[in-house]
């Protein structure tokens, strides 16, 4: 396999979608008959990971999870919607996305409980392996595409592995949004 990902045919960004359900179930809540947040921690990592695996065709671990927002309690007997895409992949890494939602299985009814951003990192016996970049094909695809840019960007400069005069699209982001002087 090569090891330059610039080499690999890049993928669309529908091919990594994921979605799955669960129902709750007495022993997945806390005393409150809500789905325990560890709980759908794994969920969604399984979740997660199957997207990245779609994109790349390779083992993937889980390298870091950030902004996961719990949103609306999840409760026994509602059904557990998740749905996760790669965002966009970089040399070794993928950012995805995952979304989860609280289904009243008597009335269909959803409510959104649950978003995160994971990365991951595909893996074979010698270390991390390259991926292949992701073709964003509708407008909902290219922001999402463009926003892993930023993101990826600002846990560089928060872990301290970049400089923030390096990070050219979070800068950019920045300056755009800089209030003006009025005339």
């Amino acid at each position: 396999m090569s090891h330059d990902p610039n080499d690999l045919p890049p993928r669309p960004a529908s091919a990594s979608r994921c979605e799955t359900t669960e129902i709750v179930l007495p022993g997945m809540t806390n005393g409150l008959g809500n789905l325990m947040g560890g709980h759908l921690l794994h969920m969604m990592d399984v979740c997660a990971a199957i997207s990245a695996q779609r994109h790349s065709g390779q083992v993937c671990v889980t390298a870091s999870v950030d902004s996961v927002d719990f949103r609306a309690p999840i409760r026994l007997g509602d059904v557990v919607v998740m749905a996760s895409f790669v965002n966009r992949a970089f040399r070794t890494s993928m950012e995805v996305e995952l979304e989860v939602w609280a289904e009243n299985p008597r009335t269909g009814h959803r409510t959104k409980s649950n978003r995160a951003y994971y990365t991951f990192v595909a893996v074979g016996p010698d270390g991390p392996l390259p991926v292949p970049p992701v073709l964003p094909e509708t407008p909902d695809e290219t922001e999402r595409y463009n926003g892993a840019a930023r993101r990826r960007e600002l846990r560089l400069v928060l872990a301290g592995r970049l400089a923030l005069d390096d990070a050219t699209n979070l800068m950019a982001l920045l300056r755009d949004r800089r209030p003006t002087p009025e005339s």
